[in-house]
């Protein structure tokens, strides 16, 4: 084959080239020649081989130069990369239009006793609108609200995202990164679990200190185990999917903790059942994404015939967007309730 056809950086010329020796798996890419065909799966280091229903279309340590652009090909990673990508753009644009509604520093407003946020009475859609100017008749009760945890969850979402895109991206250059991006990963993962607890306990029992704290201090224990243990060598083999997605899970689900705590609470409120409502909806798309994810469904019961698009991680990632997002909805909701009420 022609040298000019493997320097080409169009992806419709990327091939699948002979089987490359895993023996390789161990040391990190130093090969200065361009290496950009896609390989099948049996023609994978040990290292990169996570779903053996994905049969074509592998990246197999390129070097890095070559690895970052890929970013613009076609491959079985593509959509990996971007609908996270994709997600932690949208996640930091509503942190920008949240500073607007909601600046990081609450003393820049008092609290007022009536809603300056309209939210509409549809139970799957939040209206926002920025109404400072017509405050000026309203009465301030109690002190400022705290809007650190909404922010942590807004980075932890963020953060998850950007390192699962990176992840997606990196890890075909060598084991070393893939071994560091994993753990990245995963650590995010964690991050977004934990930071999804802090504004459904801290707006739900902010009356109630003792009960807050000892909510967000066992939630934030277990974050740290989950991440002290995804950081072991063996977490990240294929054998231990199961274990990944139950763990994750497990620490997820735990949320129903306080969300039943805050409706027997406060159950006659508006605002604790339309964020009921949105937790559902988060539970039930993480729930979902955790099954495909585990499953590795629809490409287990096709194999090869969802290599580019439709195979399960992708489909996770999707719903990983979608009950981030609701749960932003449901953060929303928390704040500006207890702006407009206090204790």
């Amino acid at each position: 084959m022609a040298k000019s056809s493997f320097l080409s950086k169009s992806s419709s010329q990327f091939l699948l080239a002979a089987p490359v020796d895993s023996t390789r798996s161990t040391k990190c890419c130093t090969d200065k020649a361009a290496k950009f065909e896609l390989v099948d799966y049996d023609s994978l280091p040990e290292f990169l081989k996570h779903n053996q229903f994905i049969i074509n279309y592998y990246r197999s340590e390129w070097p890095l130069k070559q690895t970052l652009l890929s970013i613009f090909s076609i491959h079985n990673e593509t959509l990996n990369i971007w609908t996270h990508l994709i997600g932690f753009f949208i996640f930091l644009i509503l942190a920008g239009y949240a500073a607007s509604v909601f600046p990081v520093d609450s003393n820049a407003y008092p609290l007022f006793q009536l809603n300056t946020l309209g939210i509409s009475s549809n139970g799957f859609y939040i209206h926002i609108s920025n109404q400072t100017t017509e405050t000026a008749n309203l009465e301030p009760v109690g002190s400022v609200v705290s809007r650190w945890p909404f922010y942590l969850y807004l980075a932890g979402a963020m953060f998850c995202l950007l390192m699962s895109s990176a992840c997606h991206l990196l890890s075909c250059h060598c084991s070393r990164t893939s071994y560091i991006m994993l753990r990245l990963d995963f650590a995010g993962i964690s991050g977004l679990i934990v930071s999804s607890y802090y504004p459904i306990v801290y707006y739900s029992f902010t009356c109630s200190p003792l009960i807050r704290d000892l909510y967000l201090a066992l939630f934030t224990t277990f974050g740290l185990v989950t991440v002290v243990i995804s950081l072991m060598p063996v977490f990240d083999s294929p054998q231990f999917r199961p274990v990944r997605a139950v763990l994750f899970a497990s620490i997820a689900a735990s949320v129903v903790v306080p969300i039943a705590h805050k409706m027997i609470a406060f159950g006659d409120r508006p605002e604790a059942v339309l964020t009921t409502r949105y937790e559902a909806v988060m539970m039930l798309c993480y729930g979902v994404g955790v099954v495909v994810y585990a499953a590795r469904v629809p490409e287990r019961w096709l194999p090869g015939k969802f290599d580019l698009a439709g195979h399960s991680h992708q489909l996770f990632h999707v719903l990983v967007v979608a009950g981030a997002y609701t749960h932003y909805l449901a953060s929303v909701v928390y704040l500006q309730w207890r702006e407009a009420e206090g204790c």
